[in-house]
């Protein structure tokens, strides 16, 4: 199906790109500019911004990366001493 109109996108190429861009990195967070720019384009019009973004949160692979974990402890969790 063609997403956008002005660049010729399909929904094919936006998981492609997901894809591509998961095998290269495992935890980038995955946004449509990166996917715009993977796809070697750029937005036009916008009037596919919702329909891009509907084929891009369906990406089976599109996931967001892990939650980085604490380094420090809390303030309120400091000993004092």
């Amino acid at each position: 199906m063609i997403v956008c109109h002005c660049n010729s996108i399909t929904d094919r190429d936006i998981r492609n790109a997901v894809d591509w861009m998961r095998a290269a990195d495992a935890e980038t967070i995955i946004t449509p500019r990166k996917v715009w720019r993977a796809l070697g384009k750029q937005a036009d019009c916008g009037g596919c911004m919702p329909l891009f973004l509907d084929q891009l949160q369906n990406c089976h692979n599109v996931g967001v990366a892990r939650p980085v974990p604490r380094l420090r402890p809390a303030l309120g969790n400091r000993s004092s001493g």
